[in-house]
């Protein structure tokens, strides 16, 4: 399967969300692979754009001010899997491949991120995921 051009917009998220599937099959749960998707998206917008890194207190530092490197107006997930982390199923890694515009201007897709979460237990005793530190 080619991935689309680069520049060729929305329309070529489909094919690269396709590839993501296909190169790495699934060993998640849908339930966890869900979860983890949305997690990562979130994560990853806050990085980027620094909306929302209040969500984030263990990530990012309520106090220290972050100019953000990318606009949240031409922020988009091109797309976005879950899968395993090691051999063990307590650590997840989630692929995005995204596209923005930084604070000079210059949009780019096919950027490539990684996130990592470990699963762990709330105090209230739910199963939960948490995100790692940038590696």
């Amino acid at each position: 399967m080619a991935l689309p051009p680069h520049g060729e917009g929305p329309a070529g998220d489909r094919v690269i969300q396709q590839t993501l599937e296909t190169t790495w099959p699934a060993d998640l749960s849908p339930t966890d692979e869900q979860e983890l998707r949305v997690l990562g998206t979130a994560l990853l917008r806050a990085d980027a754009t620094g909306v929302g890194r209040a969500d984030w207190p263990d990530v990012f530092d309520p106090h220290q001010a972050v100019a953000p490197a990318f606009a949240t107006v031409r922020f988009r997930v091109q797309a976005v899997i879950a899968r395993r982390h090691g051999t063990g199923a307590r650590a997840a890694v989630v692929h995005l491949v995204w596209a923005a515009t930084d604070r000079g201007g210059t949009y780019t897709d096919g950027r490539i991120s990684d996130r990592y979460f470990t699963r762990s237990t709330s105090k209230k005793g739910v199963p939960t995921w948490k995100p790692q530190p940038r590696q």
